[in-house]
């Protein structure tokens, strides 16, 4: 399965219109959520912990990979944020998708916006390989409909998708929400969603190269990996996905798990660190008032796909709902 260059975005014709509704939408649901629970974010809400890292880029990548960030082999320093997904704040013992945000600063090139300069690399990931919906309609559609409680959420799954299709939706949900987590120093985390590598379009995988699971720690997901670093470090291996065609690996489908190989061009190092100390202390402050949005990249890994760019417009509008930018 070879790389490709040949993929295409599809961009609908509603597409503005409709992500502008989709801002203001969420907006008034992380207004309504801070309001309960303090000024946050709409999405993975719940910071768990903040930690210092370096993002190491590796030698000898084949040439499809050697874009961007990866164009040289180098380290660069980053920050890393664990998250709930959950809009609101709760317990870690509740079934959740996860996040693991890493910010790669030291970058330099054009920015993904086109407004000058990045500042960071982003990367946002979860503990599932593909989303559960194609687009960012239904996606939405249905994290306001829980918003809205019980009975809202069962006349939207009806309502959309009939007796049947509703049924299949909430088995499926289900089962992905229902998936143990091991924690953070051991499951394998996905982009889910594409970006650009140069005139290669690629998904991204985390592993972890060190860590076993842990035990005992599905109520404090945070102390598991303060625990684990006040003995030793901690590592992950960096992984890109390349596109290959449009019928295995497409891009305007979110909910297709790719089927291509992945190539390590990456490892992520996450020192021992003290965290009764000041400064750690004051770096779980800087990492949650702190952006984390795939749209802060470099051009030449700009994101793509519906919802990444549904993402642009939403999470922009999140930032200035919370006060980041």
């Amino acid at each position: 399965m070879l790389p490709s260059t040949d993929w295409r975005e599809q961009v609908a014709p509603d597409e503005t219109e409709r992500f502008e509704r989709y801002a203001r939408d969420i907006a008034a649901m992380q207004a309504g959520k801070s309001r309960k629970y303090g000024n946050g974010r709409a999405l993975h809400r719940k910071q768990l912990l903040g930690l210092q890292a370096e993002f190491e880029v590796l030698p000898g990548l084949p040439a499809p990979a050697r874009h961007g960030l990866f164009a040289a082999p180098g380290r660069h320093p980053a920050w890393v944020r664990l998250s709930n997904g959950d809009p609101a704040r709760a317990a870690d013992a509740k079934p959740d998708i996860r996040g693991f945000a890493i910010k790669v600063f030291g970058v330099a090139g054009p920015g993904a916006l086109g407004a000058g300069d990045a500042a960071s690399q982003d990367f946002l990931l979860i503990n599932q390989p593909a989303f559960a919906f194609p687009k960012s309609d239904e996606f939405v559609g249905l994290a306001m409909a829980v918003t809205r409680g019980g009975g809202a959420l069962l006349k939207y799954v009806f309502g959309r998708y009939g007796i049947g299709g509703g049924l299949r939706l909430i088995s499926r949900l289900a089962k992905t929400m229902a998936k143990p987590f091991s924690g953070f120093a051991s499951e394998t985390f996905f982009s889910a969603a594409p970006m650009a590598c140069g005139p290669y379009a690629v998904r991204l995988r985390l592993l972890p190269a060190s860590g076993r699971a842990a035990e005992n720690a599905a109520s404090d997901w945070a102390r598991d990996i303060q625990d684990r670093l006040g003995q030793a470090p901690l590592a992950f291996d960096f992984q890109l996905q390349f596109f290959t065609d449009e019928a295995t690996t497409p891009i305007e489908d979110a909910s297709v798990d790719w089927p291509a190989p992945y190539v390590t061009v990456g490892r992520l190092h996450v020192p021992r660190q003290d965290f009764t100390s000041e400064e750690i202390r004051q770096l779980q402050d800087r990492v949650e008032a702190a952006a984390f949005d795939p749209w802060s990249a470099l051009m030449e890994h700009r994101p793509l796909g519906d919802v990444m760019r549904a993402r642009k417009v939403v999470y922009f509008s999140s930032q200035k709902t919370r006060g980041a930018v």
